[in-house]
């Protein structure tokens, strides 16, 4: 893979404005027409966008500049160099661990590319109960398409591997559909390692695209540098102080590497999470409470089995399965319903998840290569009994997430491990372990169900994991509703637009990346013409 083409390094041979880091020092002051904090899904759209607006971009990143010369499928370099917290971020309680990315690119880098439209239930959720009636997939799907042209997404028409479908074969056995995944890559190699950043460029994130597209423009990039602060003046930003920070997140210690960044409009992109910090330590107004309430995870339980054969869960294309049939088994408002899929298996992952120490985790690891692992992603959001979480401040300003694991949720999580237990002993698995300290392994359906019945489904006891950040600055038709309007401005900060995750007012029930593409590329679009009066499609 050493003689692929970089486009990164490509481009910073080609004189890409990139400061911060090993890339040169940042001045104190810099003037702009459009400042974009993140560089992740809706940061990269917007930026793209704008710059080919020809608008003067900046874009700040805390993570580092990663290219595919530094993606070598090796977890212990992946997860710190690429994600909040070293991969180990979590919730107040410590029962969610939040994958999250930091680098550029944000969590695009390092997802699993599933890319699915908003579902039509959700967009009729958010008209009806938060003032929203343009939020339509007729109105919608434009947007979404030009999305899906510009970053190549479609059918995965590579036969799934084994892990993916253990998943078919279960599901098609007690009748329950099944059905592929749309993936956002372009000659795809089928490794197996998108988590640890795509070493072939074939994932179409946004550090590869759109992130690239905008430099090549002309904007600025700023890496290693955290916006720290908005400076608001007459109720309008004025500025954002920026401070230089370490490849693993942390302060430089010299107060000389504060940058301030003046600009005309903001763009917030942070990601949900940082995008509500930011704006808590800035002070901003927050007349009806609404700033970082109603933070989704889609809350994830897993189910682990062990099969005769080989499943090498770690090979091929992750997650190119799903079943939505536990979505529909319930009213929307009822109880929570989930998402099962297929994640791919690496060793430092699956280590830190399974229960047990020693010898009896030992165990567990040697049936690695026969190891299959089912995800339920929880669909909160939409009852008052899974109203998220709140994004609170700890006392060096960082963020923290208080996000309960109410008895409600936990119900849901337990039926979640009896359809995945269902599944997976249906496609012929010798042993099932639900993700739960106190479980053991299942031999059969029958001692799996009295199993998983007799479960204490508790915070810590029960595995619970996200990759999903959604929501804390929600979109809603009127500022007691939301924090942010339906054209993604600020309810009371004009010069201020929220484009990312974090403005969904419930999670999406499926993976998120494309509902952002899509809605931010509509946002950001209306963006372009509020400040220039040009209409530009992003495909």
């Amino acid at each position: 893979m050493s003689s692929l083409q970089d486009p990164i390094r490509d481009g910073l041979k080609r004189g890409w404005k990139v400061l911060g880091g090993a890339h040169g020092a940042r001045p104190e002051k810099m003037v702009c027409d459009v400042a974009i904090v993140g560089s992740g899904a809706g940061a990269g759209i917007s930026a793209e966008l704008l710059a080919r607006a020809g608008l003067q971009v900046v874009i700040i990143e805390e993570g580092p500049l990663k290219s595919s010369s530094d993606f070598n499928q090796k977890e212990a370099e992946a997860y710190p160099a690429l994600y909040q917290e070293s991969a180990g971020r979590k919730t107040a309680d410590k029962g969610v661990t939040i994958l999250q990315g930091r680098c550029v690119g944000g969590s695009t880098t390092v997802n699993w590319t599933s890319s699915f439209r908003t579902p039509l239930d959700t967009l009729s959720y958010w008209q009806q109960k938060f003032a929203l009636p343009d939020y339509t997939n007729d109105a919608l799907a434009p947007y979404f398409q030009q999305a899906e042209t510009r970053l190549n997404m479609g059918p995965w028409l590579v036969a799934p591997n084994e892990n993916n479908d253990l998943l078919r074969r279960g599901a098609a056995r007690l009748g329950i559909p099944a059905a592929a995944i749309a993936r956002n890559v372009k000659g795809c190699w089928n490794l197996g390692s998108c988590g640890m950043g795509c070493p072939t460029n074939a994932k179409q994130s946004m550090l590869v695209t759109t992130i690239p597209a905008a430099l090549d423009l002309g904007a600025t990039l700023l890496v290693e540098t955290r916006a720290e602060q908005f400076e608001l003046v007459n109720g309008r930003l004025r500025s954002v102080r920026c401070i230089a920070v370490k490849p693993n997140g942390a302060p430089v210690e010299s107060g000389v590497n504060a940058t301030t960044i003046i600009a005309k409009h903001f763009v917030l992109a942070a990601g949900a999470i940082n995008s509500a910090a930011l704006l808590l330590r800035s002070n901003a107004p927050d007349p009806h409470g609404r700033l970082g309430r109603r933070t989704f995870l889609h809350p994830v339980v897993m189910s682990a089995a062990i099969m005769s054969q080989k499943v090498e869960a770690w090979a091929g294309a992750p997650q190119t399965i799903y079943t939505d049939h536990f979505m529909g088994t319930q009213p929307i408002d009822g109880p929570i319903g989930f998402k099962l899929e297929a994640p791919p298996l690496h060793p430092v992952i699956f280590a830190s998840t399974v229960f047990g120490y020693g010898q009896e985790q030992a165990a567990m690891l040697a049936q690695f290569p026969h190891t299959h692992v089912l995800l339920a992603l929880l669909r909160d959001g939409f009852h008052e009994e899974a109203a998220g979480g709140q994004v609170k401040l700890r006392g060096d300003g960082s963020p923290e997430l208080d996000y309960p694991l109410t008895d409600f949720v936990m119900a849901g999580a337990r039926r979640a491990l009896l359809a995945m237990m269902e599944i997976q002993f249906a496609a012929g698995a010798r042993q099932v372990l639900p993700m739960h300290e106190s479980a053991r392994p299942c031999n059969n359906w029958t001692e799996g169900r009295q199993a998983v019945a007799a479960l204490a489904m508790q915070p810590l006891l029960t595995k619970v994991v996200s990759a999903h950040v959604m929501g804390g600055c929600g979109l809603a038709g009127t500022e007691a509703l939301g924090v942010t309007r339906p054209d993604g401005v600020h309810w009371q900060l004009d010069n201020l637009s929220i484009h990312d995750g974090s403005i969904f007012p419930t999670s999406i029930g499926a993976n998120p990346q494309l509902s952002i593409y899509g809605i931010v590329n509509r946002l950001a679009q209306g963006l372009v013409k509020r400040l220039t009066g040009q209409d530009l499609n992003l495909a």
